[in-house]
């Protein structure tokens, strides 16, 4: 898990965050114990109904039990802090097996049905996702260091869809990838109410694969 920037200066400049090199010969090593200890305290306080309004990062470190000076070593403000907190509820996805363009498709869709069963991550990522949404900056570099990798694995899928001749050739590739992900992310981000039943990844894969298949023409 990445954590936001020991630099100001580059967190403020749009840079992502990342340790800074201490100078040598003084100061202490960071504690991995007070980086997680105040990335949970941020997601027990949201998931206790705080807002991102009223988070503060002195509260936020009173909540880790830390002093204010030990958050603000490690993040600039609360904005660069938030990042790193969406960062973490983040995990790697399956590489694809390369065997079936179905199966992979099915493995990638599974495990955003599976993310979205966890509710914890699904109702603070809405939170935060509001919030990031309104920096322009923090949210260019979230959609960048996270969805960019999870959307280019969609698509090269997709791609050796075209290549095998499984996917018709003049279908756009990125809005076949929004009709994939779509009914998944709708369901854990926008309607959280609505069901995502075992099944639900192969039956939204055979779908879209049935209407871009390429069409047989008779002989003759």
């Amino acid at each position: 898990m990445s954590r936001a920037a020991e630099d100001p200066e580059g967190a403020a400049a749009g840079g992502r965050p990342g340790p800074a090199a201490a100078p040598a010969g003084r100061g202490r090593p960071r504690s991995a114990a007070a980086d997680s200890a105040i990335i949970e305290a941020v997601l027990r306080l949201i998931e206790d109904g705080a807002s991102i309004g009223e988070l503060s990062m002195e509260g936020i470190a009173r909540a880790a039990g830390v002093g204010k000076a030990t958050v603000y070593r490690r993040w600039s403000g609360k904005s660069a802090l938030l990042l790193d907190v969406m960062r973490s509820l983040d995990v790697p996805g399956p590489p694809p097996g390369g065997d079936s363009v179905r199966d992979d498709l099915v493995a990638l869709l599974e495990f955003l049905r599976r993310r979205g069963l966890a509710k914890r991550g699904s109702a603070l990522l809405r939170t935060l996702v509001s919030h990031v949404r309104t920096q322009p900056e923090l949210w260019a570099e979230y959609h960048d260091t996270v969805v960019r990798a999870r959307r280019e694995a969609l698509l090269g899928v997709l791609r050796r869809g075209v290549a095998s001749g499984e996917i018709r050739a003049d279908r756009d590739l990125e809005m076949l990838a929004d009709l994939f992900v779509g009914p998944i992310l709708s369901r854990a981000l926008l309607h959280e109410w609505k069901e995502l039943p075992e099944g639900l990844s192969a039956d939204i894969v055979d779908t879209v694969l049935e209407g871009v298949r390429p069409t047989a023409h008779p002989a003759g």
